[in-house]
């Protein structure tokens, strides 16, 4: 697989990599050893770049990436997150103290079963800790060997550009998909600073592999069940708009999943979706998006069907992240 530069700091990667979170939670029960299998299975295909967080069951899903990819440590790229109050056995709130961070990386270290975390992000910014706070204590990390590379997630500019300013900001990662656009408006300022870009969610929760049903029709456990997006009304909209990019993928010889993955890996060199799955039938459907090439017809065809995105916030009111 080809590889794709996150930052000016050296950070490599392959051009599509692969998020853990499904495994542990969000979209209802799993097993961990065949998502550690699936993980194998994506290292086979070269995928080298790997995503995990604390909040992915609090230190479960960083055991499974870390089991799975021990054999091959020194071939990947491991990137996890801290943000989150865990006082609790449940996430209580966000909290990015540099006491709190230096303890989540331990942690973090101890459960993936290595030495250093290639990719360190906040998970979400914390309005009550500032961001040269955070970021001065990630370049202490650095400095030590614990930390290679440090990223954020659902930053906007003026967080972004504070935290460059102390300790060059590696990657940003935020939803984004033909479904999800609006981070888009921050691709100026990314390139302006040379800060990659990783897509989470790329395949809108699921939406755009073609199989989506009614969010009722989900276990209470998992995501769907009440995101906007699969609610009635826009759910209806949703369907028409993946039913038309499966035509138009179905002309190309590719399913409606591989067509939404090489659409985004159009959107510039410096972008890395990392598409997650449990089953390793799916994640070579969608490693294989890879080598799908779309025409200018191809994009503006996409465009037509979905020229604003999709239909429904990508989270139910009071959970939207808030940029600042």
């Amino acid at each position: 697989m080809r590889q794709r530069a996150l930052g000016r700091q050296g950070l490599v990667v392959s051009e599509l990599g692969y998020g853990a979170m499904g495994i542990s939670i969000a979209y209802g029960p799993s097993d961990e050893k065949e998502g550690e299998a699936t993980i194998r299975r994506a290292h086979e295909l070269g995928v080298t770049f790997f995503d995990t967080a604390e909040l992915y069951g609090q230190g479960a899903n960083e055991r499974i990436v870390g089991a799975a990819l021990a054999p091959v440590r020194d071939e990947v790229v491991i990137a996890t997150k801290f943000g989150f109050d865990f006082t609790g056995t449940r996430p209580s709130g966000l909290d990015s103290r540099p006491e709190r961070i230096r303890q989540v990386v331990d942690n973090s270290l101890r459960h993936l079963g290595t030495d250093v975390i290639d990719l360190l992000y906040q998970h979400r910014v914390d309005p009550d800790v500032p961001i040269e706070e955070v970021a001065g204590t990630v370049g202490e990390l650095i400095e030590a060997g614990k930390v290679r590379y440090f990223g954020l997630s659902e930053a906007g500019e003026n967080t972004i550009r504070r935290a460059h300013a102390v300790c060059p900001v590696s990657a940003l990662q935020t939803e984004y998909s033909l479904f999800e656009r609006d981070v888009e408006a921050l691709f100026p300022v990314l390139r302006e600073l040379g800060i990659g870009f990783v897509a989470y969610s790329p395949l809108g929760r699921g939406f755009l592999t073609g199989s989506a049903k009614p969010g009722p029709e989900y276990d209470p456990s998992d995501f769907r069940h009440w995101d906007p997006r699969f609610q009635p009304g826009n759910y209806e909209k949703n369907l028409e708009a993946t039913r038309a990019l499966a035509e138009l993928a179905a002309a190309k010889g590719a399913t409606v999943a591989q067509l939404a993955l090489a659409w985004l890996l159009t959107r510039g060199e410096d972008v890395v979706p990392i598409p997650g799955t449990r089953s390793p039938k799916r994640l070579e459907e969608n490693v294989a998006a890879a080598d799908l090439v779309l025409s200018r017809a191809d994009l503006e065809r996409i465009a037509e069907i979905l020229p604003n995105g999709g239909f429904g916030a990508r989270y139910p009111e009071g959970m939207l992240p808030t940029w600042d």
